[in-house]
């Protein structure tokens, strides 16, 4: 198995742990308060891994530039975005359905990579990608109604969290890239840059707009470290994996989140699975096969 395909399964699991997590301090706490949370109670713990890479791959030179700082702030706000809309969609909708409609990020990645990152993949690549996001529309049985208000706005949050994931990813990469280290460390400079940056953006947010969040994040720490520790092994897998591999791939394979996704859904939330859902697992799984044999 490729280095970068172990680090998207780690990814995968870690996201689908923390997204679930996410979901049910939302009950608890506001929607700003929990994407806070996801960055704060996370610092310590990828400034651990960034200590633990750099000790490893000593001496290194980053070559930190401003193409580092500039595509670092972007991947940021971009994702801090995604994860507000993130959390409204999985407040509204059934969770493997609303964790699936971010996963738009995939073929969008792949579109946005072809034509504004200089990033193409091949037909077979673009064919993955297809019958990836072929697979989420059935599992999530999405219906586009005008005068559905409460379904039209999940729909409508679960595209811009698939585009904000999206734009943040490729520039991740491209962050990664621009330093003049191997991808692992690179990859761990890019995380706790943003990390940092996330936490005092929200942080800022809270204390302006919510500062009654405080005491109400504070009462339930144990769920935000938590959340903190697999939203941190979660960006170290995507971030890791992106550095190594073209990010519509790896945001494709990252798809198996979904079916992740459909366990805790059954399991941990009780909520019902459906026949249409499991034709998409399917689609996922033929997906993953052809990315396998892609790469």
């Amino acid at each position: 198995m490729e280095v970068w395909v172990s680090f998207t399964l780690l990814a995968a699991l870690m996201q689908s742990l923390r997204t679930a997590g996410q979901k049910k301090i939302a009950e608890k706490i506001s929607i700003q308060a929990a994407t806070l949370v996801r960055f704060l109670f996370g610092i310590k713990f990828v400034l651990a891994y960034f200590l633990f890479i750099d000790w490893i791959y000593e001496p290194l030179e980053y070559g930190i530039n401003g193409k580092f700082f500039l595509f670092g702030a972007l991947a940021s706000i971009a994702q801090i975005l995604a994860t507000v809309c993130l959390i409204n969609v999985i407040s509204m909708k059934n969770f493997a359905v609303g964790t699936s409609l971010a996963k738009t990020e995939s073929i969008l990645v792949a579109i946005l990579g072809t034509f504004f990152f200089s990033s193409p993949l091949s037909l077979w690549g673009y064919v993955s990608v297809l019958i990836g996001s072929t697979g989420l529309v059935f599992a999530s049985q999405w219906k586009v109604s005008l005068a559905d208000k409460a379904n039209f706005n999940s729909l409508s949050y679960g595209l811009c969290a698939g585009l904000g994931f999206a734009l943040a990813s490729l520039w991740i990469r491209s962050a990664s890239l621009s330093l003049a280290v191997g991808p692992i460390p690179s990859a761990a400079a890019v995380l706790l840059y943003m990390v940092v940056l996330q936490s005092l953006i929200c942080f800022l947010w809270i204390v302006l707009k919510e500062p009654d969040q405080l005491k109400l994040i504070k009462n339930n720490l144990n769920a935000c470290l938590f959340i903190g520790f697999t939203g941190v092994a979660g960006s170290v897998g995507w971030f890791t994996a992106m550095s190594l591999q073209n990010a519509a791939l790896v945001k494709t394979l990252g798809q198996v989140e979904f079916i992740i996704g459909l366990l805790i859904t059954y399991f941990y939330f009780n909520e019902r699975i459906s026949r249409r859902e499991y034709l998409g697992i399917v689609l996922i799984a033929l997906s993953v096969f052809l990315i396998a044999g892609y790469t």
